[in-house]
């Protein structure tokens, strides 16, 4: 179970990581149009506190991280984009989306004129986000 959630906060957290346009890997910092997004803190000691403190409290002051389906498809987006391929994910456009009992369960559909493949399937969680299923048919 701490696995998990140690895999669903990391999620969290590289998201607007890797949405980053422009990054300088010798000083370690990320620009979007010439202005300092973040930049890598090689002093870790407090970060490494929170998060221990972080998986013991798991604490949320939000009722829920993910708000509404346009929300929960832009993170699903993001994360299925850098897996599978945009091009690959696009194109199972227009997703099905449902909110049952606080998730979103996110499934691409399949082209008409495609006879052989899979769509994807992602269940994110609102409250938290994190993912609990994410899986492509082939």
């Amino acid at each position: 179970m701490k696995s998990s959630l140690k895999i669903s906060l990391g999620l969290l957290l590289i998201i607007p990581i890797l949405s980053c346009t422009k990054r300088n890997k010798q000083e370690n910092i990320s620009e979007i149009n010439n202005s300092i997004v973040f930049k890598e803190n090689r002093n870790i000691e407090n970060a490494q506190l929170e998060l221990k403190n972080a998986l013991l409290e798991n604490e949320i002051l939000t009722d829920k991280v993910i708000s509404d389906s346009q929300t929960a498809v832009k993170i699903a987006e993001d994360i299925l984009f850098k897996i599978y391929g945009e091009e690959n994910i696009v194109k199972q456009r227009p997703y099905n989306i449902n909110y049952v009992e606080d998730y979103y369960i996110i499934n691409g559909t399949m082209p008409a004129e495609v006879a052989i493949g899979g769509t994807f399937l992602i269940i994110i969680s609102s409250k938290d986000g994190k993912i609990i299923k994410l899986t492509h048919g082939e």
